[in-house]
């Protein structure tokens, strides 16, 4: 063979071999480079991440190692998702068991809020495969929930436990005046207070009534301005009987032209109740003041005493229903428990709040703030009350004025100005 050819062909096998020798290089460092690599993760399915932008409760999604790959912006609000991870071991555990068997479950926890975990919330999880890798969780918080099942239950049993004394009572009077139908002073005895417990028991079914109306109305039906000295005066008068009957100075002092839109007879009633409050928890040669006057844009009614205050660890629960700070002094005068309860409701319902400001040994200073519209009253007449239209949460009926119940009864916090 010719040396030149050969020469030449021998040239051309060693660059075909260092071509695949380089070829079969790149090819392994690029294998090796994929095997390093992760594999990207899987995508979503369509709409997922539009859904849970929206979402209001908390929703959570996981991929195959239990990391968050989408949420909605309640769940870290709620605490569930930080800093792009779960929070609770609980909710990981759910989603391993889903993620093994496939099986939807929906139960409800009881997990700590905020890194400290000083206070808990109770929470409705419900898991479920989403695709082939990922876990979904919908979180529902359920403390509200739970909270107003529990004040519901506590009322039903304290409307029963309160109906069974008048209804013991009379029970046991009707007894008395039967074994003593031959002494006529001892049935006269007993049939008054018969009709003072009938009293207290109509009292009661009534204030129920009015609180129970009271809470399913969000809002006045037909709301009108309001004469704010005109009620005030209307409710010192309705008790200045009980104020006299105590040896107690009622006093009122009320800026003229105030108005506020909402319900004469409502605002009468709250206005009464604390007055009657401040009466029954007030010594005798004391002075109970009443005194509105224009704050910014609301209107403040004030109620102040000098009894013998509220001890500041009962102060949170005063307009708590049926809760008495003195349960022995509410019964003595006759009270339901119910009437500051009534206060808060009608104040809400009127976009207002009622705060309390009390010291012991020094009084009580009880303020109701209600928004002000006396610029309307300016150019809107302002309607005074039908006394022949039907009383919605009227007091107590004329007849029995100076015997008005006592009004002790969650309490909206702010700082009172005496």
């Amino acid at each position: 063979m010719d040396p030149t050819l050969a020469a030449a062909l021998g040239g051309l096998a060693g660059f075909v071999t260092c071509g695949f020798t380089v070829l079969a290089g790149r090819f392994s460092e690029r294998r090796e480079r994929q095997l390093a690599e992760p594999e990207p993760p899987p995508a979503l399915p369509a709409g997922v991440a539009d859904v849970l932008a929206v979402l209001r409760s908390s929703g959570i999604v996981l991929d195959s190692a239990d990391a968050v790959v989408k949420n909605s912006p309640a769940a870290v609000s709620y605490g569930l998702v930080r800093r792009g991870e779960l929070v609770h071991a609980e909710l990981r555990q759910l989603a391993r068991q889903v993620r093994r068997d496939g099986q939807i479950r929906e139960v409800d926890l009881e997990l700590p809020r905020g890194p400290m975990g000083r206070s808990s919330s109770h929470m409705r999880a419900r898991v479920a495969p989403l695709g082939g890798q990922h876990i979904l969780l919908l979180v529902e918080d359920m403390t509200q929930t739970r909270r107003v099942e529990e004040v519901r239950r506590d009322f039903v049993a304290n409307v029963s436990h309160e109906l069974k004394t008048p209804v013991g009572g009379l029970t046991l009077l009707a007894e008395a005046v039967q074994d003593a139908k031959d002494d006529p002073e001892a049935v006269d005895r007993f049939a008054e207070r018969m009709q003072i417990e009938a009293q207290r028991l109509g009292q009661l079914v009534k204030e129920i009534v009015d609180l129970s109306r009271l809470q399913a109305a969000d809002a006045l039906h037909e709301p009108h301005l309001v004469d704010v000295a005109q009620a005030v005066t209307e409710a010192v008068d309705h008790t200045k009987v009980a104020a006299d009957a105590h040896q107690i100075e009622l006093v009122s002092a009320c800026q003229p032209g105030l108005a506020v839109l909402g319900d004469h007879d409502l605002i009468t009633t709250a206005v009464r109740n604390l007055i009657v409050n401040a009466i029954n928890y007030s010594d005798p040669d004391t002075r109970v003041a009443v005194t509105s006057r224009r704050v910014g844009e609301l209107v403040e009614i004030t109620v102040t005493d000098q009894g013998q205050g509220i001890p500041e660890a009962e102060q949170r629960r005063i307009f708590e229903r049926f809760y008495r700070v003195d349960a022995a002094r509410s019964r003595a005068t006759g009270g339901t428990g119910l009437g500051l309860a009534i206060v808060k409701h009608i104040c809400a319902n009127h976009g207002g709040d009622v705060t309390v400001w009390s010291e012991e040994g020094r009084g009580s200073t009880f303020t109701l703030r209600l928004p002000d519209a006396s610029e309307r009253a300016e150019t809107e007449p302002v309607v005074p009350p039908d006394p022949h239209a039907p009383a919605r949460v009227r007091g107590i009926p004329q007849s029995q004025q100076g015997r008005e119940p006592t009004l002790h009864s969650t309490i909206t916090q702010g700082d009172p100005k005496a």
